[in-house]
């Protein structure tokens, strides 16, 4: 944890935090905007992806065949829960899925630990860069605190569904399951079912990218507003018994209870990956 940033006030100082280094230089104001490229999101969570390969590689190439080890054991353990999670939802070839679950597994748990980082880091960076004259006016260091980074997770899971309803079902099938279900096969009921299904899978979507950013988002809300509390009375280090409880005590309390969300988002998201994966697999 660390103090709020001085000569800020407490809602400049949260803003700051909840603005993201992008090619225009502002605040984006609609819901979808492609013309707007998040530099930190882009970067972190590319980052974060490069360390997960690395990781996984670096678990396969230390595994052995004796005793395993502490690190060794760990790797297996989630190894193990993600098998077993593929194998009761997708009944089908899980050559690429089981992987891919694990994958994403691991890849959301090291961007959502991003958000432990004392969310005034970036004040450390730019006195560095001060030295270059350079300066970074806003950075949000964890890509799940964006809803362009989580929505594009989720648009992605999408694509995904729709490869596999295809290879499984055909194009035919798959337009025929469009245009039949859920009320039946029915030619008046075509529009019905087609808009149904449309709805359905923007809900999917939707709902998956939203919930991991809701979560994220207003966990690195609340340690802003510790981070205010620990400066509460000249808004700067405060060294009474009120800044170290509402401070330390409090900041602390939440980064471990955190953890359990991190772990559970991750957990959440790969489940519901590999249960849309699982519903593309099966027929009507």
């Amino acid at each position: 944890m660390s103090t709020p940033a001085e000569g800020l006030q407490p809602t400049e100082y949260i803003i700051e935090h909840l603005t993201n280094l992008n090619n225009l230089g502002e605040v984006q104001s609609k819901i979808v905007d492609f013309s707007i490229i998040n530099y930190d999101t882009v970067f972190w969570s590319t980052m974060m992806g490069l360390l997960t390969i690395a990781f996984l590689i670096f678990a396969a190439r230390r595994a052995t065949a004796g005793v395993p080890g502490r690190f060794q054991g760990l790797v297996e353990l989630v190894v193990e829960l993600v098998e077993a999670q593929s194998k009761s939802i997708v009944h089908g070839d899980r050559t690429f899925i089981a992987p891919l679950a694990l994958l994403v597994f691991c890849w959301i748990i090291f961007m959502n630990t991003l958000d432990l980082i004392p969310i005034d880091w970036i004040n450390g960076v730019n006195g560095l860069l001060g030295v270059f004259h350079l300066h970074i006016p806003h950075h949000k260091i964890v890509p799940t605190t964006d809803l362009n980074g989580t929505m594009g997770m989720s648009l992605s899971v999408l694509l995904i569904i729709f490869y596999y309803s295809i290879k499984i079902k055909g194009v035919g099938g798959f337009a025929h399951e469009l245009i039949s279900a859920p009320f039946g096969a029915k030619w008046y009921m075509a529009p019905f079912n087609l808009m149904l299904n449309i709805i359905e899978y923007v809900a999917k979507t939707v709902s998956l990218g939203m919930r991991l950013f809701g979560n994220m988002y207003a966990g690195e809300l609340i340690f802003m507003l510790i981070a205010l509390l620990g400066g509460v009375w000249t808004f700067g280090v405060d060294l009474t018994i009120l800044g170290f409880i509402g401070h330390v005590i409090a900041g602390a309390a939440w980064a471990i209870f955190h953890i359990l969300v991190i772990l559970l988002q991750a957990f959440i998201f790969m489940m519901l990956t590999l249960v849309y994966i699982g519903q593309a697999h099966s027929h009507h």
